[in-house]
């Protein structure tokens, strides 16, 4: 028995493009777009063809995902029937693994460079720790008199209409 079941396997003539409706059993919450792509791809032998995922929907309480695939021979009329959201997000998913590879690098060379600038950073710190001690002397001057308005307000008299 085969992953992946054929539902409906259909050739639009007006659109120029091969429409399959298939399932796939026991992936549900597993198979990635890219990933089903593929899988058609091999399955039918649609090397050098575009072949857009249109839909992939989980079944409740069953492992099953059901798809829809577009088939086109020429990229150019994909894009003239599609939207241009379905290409970004088929973009976006293919840079997602090429991405996460980069932010692994980059750590490492932050951490290279943390270090060489600690040293720079300690003497920053005890030039700036100066100053705020003077800010701090003159917010303790000024706390004192917010201190006495606040009592006075408290003291006044109830609103009339309160009652």
């Amino acid at each position: 028995m085969s992953m992946i079941e054929i539902t409906q396997d259909m050739k639009n003539p007006l659109l120029s493009r091969r429409e399959i409706k298939c399932t796939f059993n026991g992936l549900s919450g597993k198979l990635k777009k890219l990933e089903a792509v593929d899988m058609i791809t091999k399955q039918f032998n649609l090397e050098g063809k575009t072949v857009v995922p249109v839909l992939l929907k989980n079944e409740t309480g069953r492992p099953i995902v059901s798809g829809t695939f577009y088939v086109y021979d020429d990229e150019k009329l994909a894009k003239q029937h599609l939207k241009v959201a379905v290409f970004k997000r088929l973009e976006k998913a293919k840079a997602g693994p090429a991405k996460a590879e980069e932010v692994k690098e980059r750590p490492a060379e932050k951490k290279e460079s943390k270090k060489e600038e600690k040293p720079a950073e300690k003497e920053i710190k005890q030039k700036e720790e100066g100053k705020p001690k003077e800010a701090t002397a003159e917010k303790a001057e000024k706390k004192p008199k917010e201190e006495g308005k606040q009592a006075e307000k408290k003291e006044g008299k109830p609103k009339e209409g309160s009652k």
